[in-house]
């Protein structure tokens, strides 16, 4: 006759049973636990925002006039992506040390640097929305991004009083590519003067319709004065468009975000430069970097003629890099913002460059007698 277990034995396998069971648990809802953790749990209408930057201060600029040897004459306003998670805040506020190190190791030397060669960089601080508020469609987390859009427009003024005249280049990155969407509609395209200083106006890692801003799609790379817009998807990839496409948001003429719904979206290839649907071969990228880390000025090392692109349905298919220096190990935070790398950081160099030249030859045949 077998014994019975003993009480020890049935304590340890129900023991072994719990954690297996929480082990299960945390796999399968580790994202909404995460997320959960980032809510600020108040109501934005009854949330008190960090305090406001000062832009005549060089506290509240990442990047003040930023230049490298040989570049052009252009200046570039460079809007920046999520670099702070949430917790108690809605909007990030300026000086966060976690958020700060993103910023100046990842953001800026991936996605800033390309723009570099057309002239000297100005990348303002400001009271972005949490990564939180990128994670939900509640409305608070919407009013959180349209706060953030404030300080936009203030660090824009105060950076045009410095560049009055002489082209200009606008770029932005994910939550900084929304806001100068918003910038370039409402401010830019109502302006004879600054459409006419306008080289381009970049926006990387960002949904954007086609009937939104009045001013022309880049339609080659001979265009200047026109807007580029991509949302990259690795070919291959299962559920990341219509994930992307219920969670589009785009602003009203009141200045809120609501759903872009079935919208054309501006795709413009940066490897060629045009707004077609043509699949451009790898042996036509210019080159992929992963420049984290990188002082400002310093070039990283380019893999070049390895990546295929092509805009269909409204994004840009890519297929993906299999170098080490490509993978995403990072926290499940991070991977839900802007990569650490640019797939297209030499194409953008010579996108900006060569749409520099074109606005200079457009302004010296409106001059000739």
């Amino acid at each position: 006759m077998s014994k019975r277990p003993s009480f020890k034995r049935w304590f340890r396998l129900s023991l072994f049973a719990l954690l297996l069971l929480l082990l299960v648990a945390l796999a399968v809802w580790r994202g909404d636990i995460l997320r959960a953790a980032l809510d600020p749990q108040v109501p934005f209408q009854t949330y008190t925002p960090p305090a406001a930057p000062d832009y005549a201060k060089s506290s509240a600029w990442a990047l003040r006039n930023a230049s490298t040897p040989g570049s052009g004459d252009a200046s570039v306003f460079f809007l920046h992506s999520t670099t702070f998670d949430g917790g108690k805040e809605w909007n990030g506020p300026i000086g966060d040390a976690k958020a700060d190190a993103y910023l100046e190791q990842i953001v800026l030397p991936n996605f800033a640097a390309p723009f570099a060669i057309a002239g000297n960089v100005s990348a303002p601080l400001y009271r972005q929305g949490s990564l939180y508020s990128r994670l939900t469609l509640r409305e608070d987390a919407r009013e959180a991004r349209a706060f953030a859009y404030g300080d936009v427009e203030d660090a824009f003024e105060h950076w045009l009083a410095l560049h009055p005249d002489g082209p200009i280049v606008l770029a932005g990155v994910e939550q900084g590519a929304e806001l100068l969407a918003r910038l370039l509609r409402d401010r830019v395209a109502r302006d004879a003067a600054l459409k006419e200083r306008l080289v381009a106006a970049y926006m990387i890692d960002a949904m954007v319709p086609k009937d939104a801003i009045a001013l022309p799609i880049c339609s080659n790379r001979e265009d200047s004065g026109c807007l580029l817009a991509w949302s990259m998807v690795d070919e291959g990839t299962t559920g990341v468009v219509s994930r992307r496409q219920r969670r589009a948001l785009f602003w009203d003429d009141k200045g809120r975000l609501v759903e872009s719904g079935d919208r054309p979206i501006i795709c413009v290839n940066p490897v060629s430069g045009a707004d077609d649907m043509l699949k451009t071969d790898p042996r036509r990228h210019l080159g992929a970097a992963n420049a984290a880390g990188l002082e400002w000025g310093v070039r990283p090392a380019f893999i070049d003629r390895a990546v295929a692109a092509q805009c269909r349905d409204g994004f840009l298919r890519n297929t993906p890099l299999k170098s080490e220096s490509f993978r995403e190990q990072r926290a499940w935070t991070d991977r839900r913002k802007a990569k650490p790398y640019n797939l297209f950081y030499a194409d953008i160099m010579a996108d900006v460059q060569a749409r520099l030249s074109a606005w200079h030859n457009k302004k010296d045949t409106a001059f000739r007698p």
